[in-house]
């Protein structure tokens, strides 16, 4: 199975290198690299460290109720002995602000300001993500090797100001880079293919994205104003979007990390019932009646609905088959690795659910799917939520329907441009049932109340958001939507016992729920023991990160 490849090289590195985990480390020393390749592995770790099957979004997956497993984030535990809280601390400050920080300096010693320039916008995203999960972190001293080489943990608050002039910094110097073509990034830009326009438009996405996250605890409005006073700026279409390109070869396996799970020979991860009764309109606190579209193109059933379990299921209706998060139930632990349900062509590039069914394989799609750092659709999600609180004026109806529009858009986008499957895959946007979806949710939105409008645009933004998983923790934290599912809601679980809302199922599992929900993520213990400057290890359930009122 790829996980279990990629648990034993880390621990293999592990044991092979004591300081392995460590921020204070010199990666600056004594080496030079090419900027092209720092371009690329830079760009690569950056997107490992998110994904779902590689890095933190194994674990957020469940915390963000799309994903129910049997481990430590079935109830919130996850600590910081955590394999996926040490990838991404690995991913990220080993390797890919390592790589970043050095090319920043090349790229600025050598006036080749495009790859500092793109360097420094990475280094901003980057820090951000880190920021969202844990709250403080190293930042001022990080790779300041001259100073110290056990660097503090910055407070979360200052570092958002900081990220934000580094991203200005970012654009001024793809702005004044006046150096030949051959010293500017190209195709080792596997994000942008070296397009500078894009990159700005990123540039000041992310801008937009880290105000909104502020505007609770900042007053945002002249910033926001001014960002949204030139949309030319700003990502403007599925084209311009801030994604990752996985690829389809097995060889080498660049394919996305979680398709994994189609070529393991053991597999735990199961869609959430949660996650799967609102795409099928079952819930009954939102969408009820209101089936989504996406759905084929999110899970791939690998049975039918006649189709015979190899052993009692837990949830189960027609082919779908999954355990619920907090489930006490007899049947929770059974092996259903021929039956379990998988993430679709969208967002790992697996298989499209014709309804066929079998066995998930190797030849199941191709695994070609990009990890989105931030869409056309987010954007448009943003400006909604930033209209909706009264930050920016505007027609917050009309974003919210160009925002679910363009969700459902970018599905044929990916498809197309990335995945390129095997199997024939119809396009989405422009059906019956696309133009259905979206009439009913934009007539639910328009006659709602202000605070259930806020759901319904946090809550699309969730389902859009399938596999990018730090920006729904972070939304979830932010806003207090979507609703996740509680299994000491009493409406949700009356008397402990969660009822499927499928139609005429009798399944009553018994549930519970021993933490409460995080609001931050505890650093890695093995960072902690080795940096003697480092905090005492925080309680997730009290520290929260600035931006939480």
């Amino acid at each position: 199975m790829k996980n279990i490849i990629f648990i034993i090289v880390l621990f293999t590195a592990f044991t092979s290198c004591s300081d392995f985990l460590d921020v204070n480390q010199n990666p600056n020393d004594p080496t030079k690299a090419p900027l092209s390749s720092l371009l690329t592995s830079s760009e690569k770790n950056m997107a490992d460290g998110l994904c779902i099957g590689s890095g933190i979004g194994s674990e957020l997956a469940t915390y963000v109720h799309q994903q129910s497993v049997r481990g430590n984030s079935d109830q919130y535990n996850v600590d910081g002995n955590s394999f996926w809280i040490n990838a991404l601390w690995v991913e990220y400050f080993q390797e890919g602000l390592a790589d970043i920080d050095v090319m920043i300096l090349q790229g600025t010693d050598t006036k080749a300001l495009t790859y500092a320039g793109v360097g420094k916008i990475m280094k901003a995203y980057a820090f951000s993500q880190l920021v969202d999960v844990f709250g403080d972190v190293p930042f001022s001293e990080y790779n300041d090797f001259k100073k110290t080489s056990a660097p503090k943990f910055d407070d979360d608050a200052e570092i958002y100001p900081k990220l934000l002039k580094l991203i200005d910094e970012g654009i001024a110097d793809i702005n004044n880079d006046k150096s030949l073509p051959g010293l500017k990034p190209g195709k080792d830009d596997l994000i942008y293919g070296g397009n500078t326009v894009n990159w700005r438009k990123a540039a000041n996405t992310i801008k937009l994205k880290l105000l909104n996250q502020m505007r609770k605890v900042k007053d945002v409005k002249n910033d926001v104003a001014l960002l949204l006073s030139k949309p030319e700026s700003l990502i403007n279409s599925e084209t311009e979007s801030f994604l990752f390109p996985y690829g389809n070869l097995a060889a080498t396996d660049d394919r996305h990390p979680g398709f994994g799970d189609y070529t393991a020979t053991q597999r735990s991860n199961h869609i959430s019932p949660w996650f799967y009764e609102i795409l099928k309109g079952y819930n009954k606190f939102i969408y009820t009646g209101t089936p989504d579209p996406r759905t084929p193109y999110y899970i791939y059933n690998q049975m039918t609905p006649t189709s015979a379990t190899p052993n009692p299921p837990e949830y189960r209706d027609g082919a779908f088959l999954s355990i619920y998060f907090g489930s006490v139930g007899k049947d929770r632990d059974h092996n259903q690795q021929q039956a379990i349900i998988l993430f679709g062509i969208y967002p790992v590039g697996g298989r499209y659910d014709d309804g066929a069914g079998g066995l998930a394989g190797a030849g199941s799609g191709t695994g070609a799917a990009p990890y989105r750092f931030i869409t056309y659709a987010d954007r448009l999600y943003i400006e909604a939520e930033l209209v909706q609180e009264g930050v920016y004026t505007g027609d917050v109806s009309d974003l919210f329907k160009k925002a679910v529009t363009a969700s459902i858009s970018q599905i044929d986008y990916v498809v197309g441009t990335f995945v390129k499957p095997t199997q024939t895959v119809p396009k989405l946007a422009g059906t019956s049932g696309a133009t259905t979806y979206i009439t009913k949710v934009t007539d639910l939105f328009q006659t709602a109340t202000s605070a259930k409008k806020l759901e319904y645009i946090m809550t699309q933004k969730w389902l859009s958001n399938v596999g990018s998983t730090v920006d729904q923790f972070t939304d979830i934290r932010r806003t207090g939507f979507p609703i996740v599912f509680n299994p000491k809601n009493p409406e949700m679980a009356p008397g402990g016992i969660v009822k499927s809302n499928a139609p005429g199922s009798t399944i009553a599992i018994a549930v519970q729920l021993n933490n409460t929900y995080p609001v931050s993520l505890s650093w890695p213990t093995n960072e902690l023991d080795r940096n003697r400057n480092a905090p005492a290890q925080k309680s997730p359930s009290t520290f929260k990160v600035f931006w939480q009122q």
